[in-house]
């Protein structure tokens, strides 16, 4: 038999067993005393059982109320939890962001976005995958996260895509190479010397061919690296040069490499891509406002440094 009450009949219920007063308890309720006398009669007339025994003074449960009592107490606090969980998803308190992402960005702006995120946010979860360009819009166009932080992808993978930042490309090398201590660093350089790539299909190795042609160069790279983390192994063991975003200088100067922004200015821009039509969660929304800010910080604070070492030697920018 299916019995249609309703977790506020019940709670009205458990009011009036509590107070032993439907005066009382429509007052507690801001109900008005014959809306809950119908409240109680509709209960009692679904259940086919009185549940209050009353006179002109005194309310009391009767033996179907004593035991409707616990069952009631258990469906509201059930019903309260429930919808308080649903609230704290839909305010962003509560549930899970997953992220594709190229792996500078992942390892460059997402450690300090999220530990900020967690701050005030610590239920939500995170799912991060690293990958190159086409495996991040391929997660987010097959649902497997709900955004990727890549390079614009091409119109007719359908996604939608919002900019993040624009990433300027210069010269990478050790930082007792000659190239150091030139005043201006052009693309001609990697004419010359031993160039490291990024493999193809990435988007750094679609920036870097395009300046080669565009600077109408034959540059055969004799590495291609599939991590920035080979790339950046292979330019300190002297085995060759490199052309990366300024993005991944943090990376570089972990092995005290150098970064030299190149006059040739070549840039990719950076953002966020979704799925077309799909809604996404709150909490991926809010941090996606705090990866802006994120993103804004990390300029200002470049701008700073730039400002401070531009009287001298700096090894990373």
């Amino acid at each position: 038999m299916r019995i249609n009450i309703t977790p506020q009949q019940l709670a009205a219920f458990l009011r009036v067993a509590e107070t032993e007063s439907f005066s009382e308890a429509a007052q507690r309720l801001s109900v008005s005393q014959p809306s809950l006398s119908r409240t109680i009669r509709m209960i009692e007339e679904t259940l086919g059982s009185r549940l209050f025994d009353r006179d002109t003074r005194n309310v009391s449960l009767t033996p179907a109320g004593h035991e409707l009592k616990p069952i009631a107490q258990r469906i509201v606090r059930e019903f309260d939890s429930s919808f308080s969980e649903l609230s704290r998803f839909v305010t962003g308190r509560r549930g899970r962001v997953g992220i594709a992402a190229l792996p500078s960005m992942a390892a460059v702006l997402l450690p300090r976005a999220i530990v900020r995120f967690r701050e005030t946010r610590p239920d939500v979860d995170f799912q991060i995958i690293d990958a190159h360009s086409g495996s991040v819009e391929n997660a987010v166009a097959e649902g497997l996260v709900e955004i990727g932080l890549t390079a614009r992808p091409n119109p007719d993978r359908h996604l939608l895509y919002h900019p993040l930042l624009s990433d300027e490309f210069g010269l990478v090398c050790r930082k007792d190479d000659p190239l150091v201590e030139m005043e201006t660093v052009r693309w001609n350089v990697f004419a010359d010397r031993r160039f490291v790539a990024m493999s193809s299909g990435s988007s750094v190795r679609a920036i870097t061919d395009a300046a080669f042609l565009q600077q109408d160069m034959a540059v055969a790279p004799l590495f291609e690296c599939g991590f920035l983390a080979t790339a950046r192994a292979l330019v300190d063991a002297r085995l060759g040069i490199t052309a990366l975003p300024g993005l991944t200088v943090p990376l570089m100067a972990e092995a005290g490499l150098v970064w030299r922004p190149l006059v040739e200015t070549y840039r990719r821009s950076l953002g966020v891509i979704r799925r077309a039509g799909i809604s996404l969660s709150p909490a991926t929304l809010e941090f996606i406002a705090l990866l802006r800010q994120e993103v804004r910080r990390r300029e200002r604070d470049q701008g700073n440094s730039r400002a401070i070492q531009s009287d001298g030697d700096a090894v990373v920018e």
